[in-house]
């Protein structure tokens, strides 16, 4: 079982995840994606720091993830629907691209949008 073997902190990271998305409405999904893409790039983005060479793969993954659920879920009768979009499929791409060689200039971008965006949806 992949859970048990990633220790304590990330089994109760994921429980914690999966209740906050279980009460969570639509919109607040959304919130709840960034706030994880944020934390994941972090994530990676420290990996990086400490082993340039070595591609930090799970945290680069998950935020991929996000970038392609989010693409996915925007409502098409939102005004922004397509830049949107286009945005969200970028990060998605950059992400993967990222995968096979991490660049940590492309990885603080991503996490810079992301955390724009984090910050766009509080305000909101």
């Amino acid at each position: 079982m992949q859970m048990l073997n990633d220790g304590p902190a990330a089994a109760y990271r994921r429980v914690d995840l999966d209740a906050r998305i279980e009460a969570s409405s639509r919109e607040h999904l959304t919130l709840i994606c960034l706030e994880e893409a944020v934390a994941a790039l972090a994530q990676a983005l420290l990996a990086l720091e400490r082993e340039p060479d070595r591609v930090p793969s799970e945290p680069l993954a998950r935020a991929q993830g996000i970038a392609v659920w989010l693409a996915r879920s925007v409502a098409p009768e939102n005004p922004l629907y397509e830049p949107m979009k286009q945005f969200y499929g970028g990060i998605a791409r950059t992400l993967t691209r990222n995968m096979r060689r991490a660049y940590f200039g492309e990885l603080s971008q991503v996490r810079e949008h992301f955390t724009d965006l984090l910050d766009a949806v509080k305000a909101a």
